[in-house]
């Protein structure tokens, strides 16, 4: 690996790093600032959404708090554009409510802007987890 790969890993790993933390504190300004104008997410069971709808529905989840984990799984970097699959973990917790729990993969593309890595393009692959301690379903 070249140092300059080496370096592009790093602030890679460190751009999910500082997703991870901004997202469980509420930071949605911060996580914005990650994403370039262009950003498209692809999640099951809706079309396609923009930089705007993950706006709106991060504002919406405001009052929620937010854990989670991240283990890069692959991460491959081929000039300014790098991509990356990840494992996530993530609970969303409502006051006073029961957390949501979802788990799976994730494949992100990154471009590099002005010697800085945004992400570009995430197909958001997490699905619901069941509680262990709930009842099957009927």
């Amino acid at each position: 690996m070249t140092a300059s790969a080496s370096d592009d890993e790093r602030a890679i790993r460190a751009l999910i790093d500082t997703w991870m933390t901004a997202s469980q504190a509420g930071d949605t300004a911060t996580v914005l600032s990650l994403m370039s104008d262009d950003v498209v997410f692809m999640v099951p069971g809706r079309e396609p959404f923009g930089k705007a709808d993950f706006a709106s529905a991060s504002e919406a989840m405001k009052d929620l708090r937010i854990e989670g984990r991240s283990d890069i799984r692959e991460l491959r970097i081929l000039g300014d554009w790098a991509y990356l699959r990840n494992r996530l973990e993530v609970s969303i917790i409502p006051a006073g409510g029961p957390p949501s729990r979802r788990a799976g993969y994730t494949l992100t593309i990154l471009r590099k802007e002005n010697g800085r890595w945004l992400l570009v393009r995430d197909a958001n692959l997490l699905t619901e987890q069941k509680n262990e301690a709930s009842p099957p379903a009927p």
